[in-house]
């Protein structure tokens, strides 16, 4: 049976390859600024504003309502660490404008903000998958799960074409291949 701690394993599955792309990249001397910036995006609207949002707009707090601390704990960890990834990603950003300004030495600061998240969220989500998500399948009922799951899906499915799951898991088939990793 589906569950919604399995659509977020799901999720992260892709977001690792990302990240394996991400780190291939970190080892090139000439960035293609195009997938740089397709990166950004993806993190920003699939790994961030889909994936995360998921996760602290419902999953969360619904962990929160059965007894789960934001303040301290798992929870209180994972909101703490979804702030440093999006540090890492403004990072990137930034870096990548002023790569794109002429500051050919920013690649350094762009690999460092990589690699930086790359490392955070590797661990990250080891945690989510291995401590976080099994003590809420212990915590949630059958039904709990296929509730938070068909809000998910809802979530999925009401967003504009070109920024579904789909689509972006798409586009990070394509950086995989073209990376070969």
């Amino acid at each position: 049976m589906k569950t919604a701690t399995k659509n977020l394993e799901d999720d992260h599955v892709h977001i690792l390859r990302l990240i394996n792309v991400m780190e291939h990249i970190t080892h090139s001397e000439n960035p293609d600024i195009n997938h740089l910036e397709s990166i950004v995006d993806i993190i920003r609207n699939f790994a961030d504003g889909l994936h995360h949002a998921k996760e602290e707009n419902m999953f969360f707090p619904f962990l929160e309502g059965k007894g789960f601390s934001a303040v301290q704990g798992p929870l209180a960890v994972m909101l703490h660490e979804h702030m440093q990834g999006r540090n890492f990603v403004k990072g990137i950003s930034d870096n990548i404008t002023s790569f794109k300004s002429g500051n050919k030495s920013s690649v350094r600061e762009i690999y460092k903000n990589m690699a930086g998240y790359a490392e955070l969220l590797r661990n990250h989500i080891s945690k989510e998958n291995n401590i976080l998500f099994r003590m809420a399948d212990k915590a949630l009922s059958d039904i709990e799960q296929q509730n938070l799951l068909a809000q998910f899906d809802t979530v999925e499915k009401n967003r504009l074409a070109g920024t579904r799951v789909t689509d972006y898991i798409e586009r990070i088939k394509t950086l995989a291949s073209f990376y070969k990793v």
